[in-house]
């Protein structure tokens, strides 16, 4: 009878107006995501910096109450607007992917995990990217950091997608100092880069979090301010491995679990590089007229040190934990400073609201799914957003006891699936790791082996679930059982989503792409005018080499 209670209380508060001024109607649903550009008055073309953090959680921030100190990212957020209803994808690949295109990944075929380093695929080439657009607009732009969205020819690299410099990495992690990815026996290799190249030569062994703030400083102190600058500064960090130099573990040595300790380490090495890139801009003439976004590509990885309570899941989850993201914008031409923005925003939002602020065109045939958010950020005002796909994942594992019944026969409930409408949110299929993980539980205990009141234990036939975000954030309160009519609308507004889905890109492994036959380095691999004669031949001439090579080895030690 409690529980009943206290659903419905929280179902009458499911139809309060957000913070923000965000209202939705049932009778928009059908509308198309058409993305409205406001109308503003600008005189100039603001700079604009794009920091995105790997696997930040949501309470990693101190001002979101976290005993990690991060005085910078606090300052700025306090004196900008902090995103408190701000969401992103639940892994790498996909956050970015949106990022650069404003688009779902259901409309570019990267719906299922993240891009493999062994995999022939890449970000479509047919998808205009948020680069390109700035560039057309008169803008220098450059990339320093972690990319992640394939590297399999030539055209997926960075400089091949609108930026005119690229110092990073192409894969998805590997070590802070060496800058060596190994992807499993014998598919080791050295990623960092310098353009298209490997950046042998301007390697010094250096943290890469270091690295790449010098890397960002450099380009501010060789750029006239003069012209517009958009600087996308992808850090590696924090994400696994948990390295980081010894005098910022120092300041952490009261955290008992290793993990968590090195962790909360990287994350102040991450916010001193970010006070130092801040200074940067002051002093090269930069700041007073520069737009600064801050965002996280994920939630946080509980088993890596990440922590996203009070929110519930983790990273590569659909719950809240793995979507909901640390996110602010800092800049002086913000209208009202100082406050937060609690309007339903989504990373496929920057790519028209940057481009628009740098006063770039947007094309009805980018059938972008983002829409301009500036004015609600800046000024206050209603989100034009809706709703958000959060993703449809058709080759996930299938959840056992999902059906089309369970769906109402409008979705078939196996099929992994989330969305986001107004107040509601409705999981479907496998949403993944669904604990919430406290802060307390970062004992001394191996994390794998915790344990805490917050567990609990799913039905295992259970493949459908609704809850109120507004009024439970923290998705304790399943209302599905008491909301079938809002379950079934929102059922529907997912399969009308899905008709427009394109096919999933997620290749096998291509064995071309290990570096021992590329010099040692993760790079470009695939020569599109090779044909399958060529190809099935150079496969056999490296075979006979690799034999040879273990034959002359053989007759040595003999």
């Amino acid at each position: 009878m409690k529980m009943f209670i206290f659903s419905v209380l929280v179902s009458l508060f499911a139809f309060t107006s957000l913070t923000c001024g965000y209202q939705m109607s049932w009778g928009n649903w059908n509308g198309n995501s058409q993305n409205r550009v406001s109308n503003r008055d600008k005189t100039t073309q603001p700079h604009i910096i794009f920091i995105l953090v790997d696997d930040q959680g949501f309470r990693d921030v101190g001002y979101h109450g976290s005993e990690i100190k991060t005085p910078t990212l606090d300052r700025l957020a306090a004196q900008g607007v902090k995103l408190e209803n701000y969401y992103v994808q639940p892994l790498c690949s996909p956050s970015r992917s949106q990022l650069m295109t404003g688009r779902y990944q259901i409309h570019t075929g990267l719906q299922h995990s993240v891009i493999r380093p062994t995999q022939a695929n890449c970000l479509p080439l047919e998808n205009v990217t948020l680069p390109q657009k700035l560039r057309q607009a008169g803008y220098s732009t450059h990339m320093v950091g972690k990319w992640h969205l394939g590297f399999y020819k030539r055209g997926c690299m960075p400089t091949q997608r609108g930026f005119d410099t690229f110092f990073g990495s192409l894969l998805g992690s590997g070590d802070y100092y060496s800058h060596y990815k190994c992807d499993g026996p014998g598919m080791c290799g050295y990623d960092l880069y310098e353009g298209e190249e490997a950046a042998w030569e301007q390697d010094r062994g250096q943290y890469s979090t270091l690295m790449f703030t010098q890397k960002a400083v450099d380009i501010l102190a060789h750029h006239n301010p003069q012209k517009p600058l958009f600087l996308y500064l992808a850090f590696q960090a924090v994400h696994s491995p948990l390295q980081v130099p010894a005098l910022y573990v120092e300041r952490y040595k009261s955290i008992p679990n290793l993990h968590r300790r090195k962790y909360a380490a990287m994350v102040s090495c991450l916010d001193e590089a970010i006070h130092n890139l801040t200074l940067a801009l002051k002093r090269y003439g930069f700041y007073d007229d520069t737009v600064i976004v801050y965002s996280s590509d994920n939630g946080g990885q509980p088993m890596a040190g990440g922590n996203n309570w009070p929110l519930r899941g983790s990273k590569a989850t659909y719950w809240e934990g793995g979507i909901r993201a640390v996110g602010f914008v800092h800049s002086p031409l913000l209208v009202n400073k100082g406050t937060q923005c609690r309007a339903l925003i989504h990373i496929t939002d920057w790519f028209p609201t940057l481009v628009s602020l740098g006063e770039g065109t947007l094309d009805e045939d980018l059938n972008l799914d983002g829409y301009d958010v500036w004015e609600a950020i800046s000024e206050g005002r209603p989100s034009p957003r809706q709703d958000i796909l959060h993703n449809i994942d058709p080759i996930y594992t299938k959840a056992k006891n999902g059906s089309w019944k369970a769906g109402y026969g409008l979705w078939n409930t196996a099929i992994r699936a989330a969305l986001r409408v107004g107040h509601w949110k409705l999981l479907t299929g496998v949403p993944g790791y669904s604990d919430w993980v406290p802060p307390q539980t970062f004992s001394s205990q191996l994390l794998t082996n915790r344990w805490h009141n917050e567990r609990i234990r799913w039905d295992r036939g259970k493949s459908i679930w609704l809850f109120n975000i507004t009024a439970d954030p923290y998705e304790r309160v399943d209302l599905s059982l008491h909301y079938p009519h809002i379950v079934k609308k929102m059922l529907l507004r997912l399969a009308q989503y899905n008709r427009t889905a394109i096919p999933v890109r997620y290749p096998a492994k291509d064995s071309r792409s290990n570096p021992n036959f590329n010099g040692g380095v993760w790079g470009p691999w695939y020569k599109e005018e090779e044909d399958e004669d060529d190809r099935e031949t150079n496969l056999f001439t490296n075979y006979l080499a690799k034999k040879r090579r273990k034959k002359k080895a053989k007759k040595r030690k003999l």
